[in-house]
């Protein structure tokens, strides 16, 4: 039997953080191993309960987002999102470039969260819907001149393949399985992926490949291994 989702809620509102425990705690293979109110408590449980996922508020007391910087830099491994109710570009921009994995609006159904987890755990990313577009439409022009371009174009038959099944939400790993490539190979195409795209981390890569694919961005598209255009 595989081993649960060890899940770490970070929240300053207890009766929202006792909300999502329980509907995570509810699904299969989920386990919720503590909660915390503020960054310094989460910090200080890292070590001893040694989650998969960190929740974070981004405004809880100590700011989500240093948060998720310390943890991410002392805890290899461990996978964070920012579940919160702010939709502020500076907001969702400054969470991906502390590392953050993904950035979960409140709104968001318990069956979606629960997804959500499941493939954040897996290796996957996610950004909410009705922040993708905003966040791509915010890139600047490459070479500081005309309007933002994707850089999909420039990308091989191979990369592009990749790119699709990171849109998915797949791991290198889940990737190598499926392409039969090495991990480390995967690894060697995701370097140059997101060079060419010019983008600075999978998650952003995998919006870019949303806005010109259609690609849905986790594991249970209809077609395997495919990413329909709209």
């Amino acid at each position: 039997m595989a081993r649960a989702i060890r899940v770490l809620i970070a929240d300053d509102h207890p009766l929202y953080r006792d909300g999502v425990a329980r509907t995570l705690s509810a699904a299969e293979g989920i386990e919720i191993v503590g909660q915390a109110g503020s960054a310094s408590e989460t910090e200080a449980m890292m070590t001893a309960l040694r989650p998969d996922i960190v929740l974070l508020d981004i405004s809880m007391p100590g700011g989500g987002v240093q948060a998720a910087r310390r943890i991410l830099a002392a805890h290899s491994g461990v996978r964070v999102a920012m579940l919160t109710v702010s939709e502020d570009d500076d907001d969702v921009k400054a969470a991906l470039d502390a590392g953050a994995n993904g950035y979960v609006l409140k709104g968001i159904g318990g069956d979606d969260l629960i997804q959500v987890v499941r493939a954040l755990a897996g290796g996957g990313a996610y950004v909410s819907p009705e922040l993708a577009a905003r966040l791509l439409r915010s890139r600047p022009a490459k070479d500081g001149a005309g309007p933002a371009t994707s850089g999909i174009e420039e990308l091989t038959k191979r990369e592009e393949d990749v790119l699709r099944h990171v849109a998915r939400g797949l791991s290198n790993r889940e990737i190598g399985a499926e392409t039969g490539l090495q991990e480390k190979t995967v690894k060697y195409y995701m370097t140059a992926i997101l060079q060419k795209l010019a983008v600075r981390n999978r998650v952003e890569a995998a919006l870019l490949a949303r806005e010109a694919w259609g690609c849905r961005m986790d594991r249970h598209h209809p077609a395997p291994g495919i990413c329909h255009s709209a």
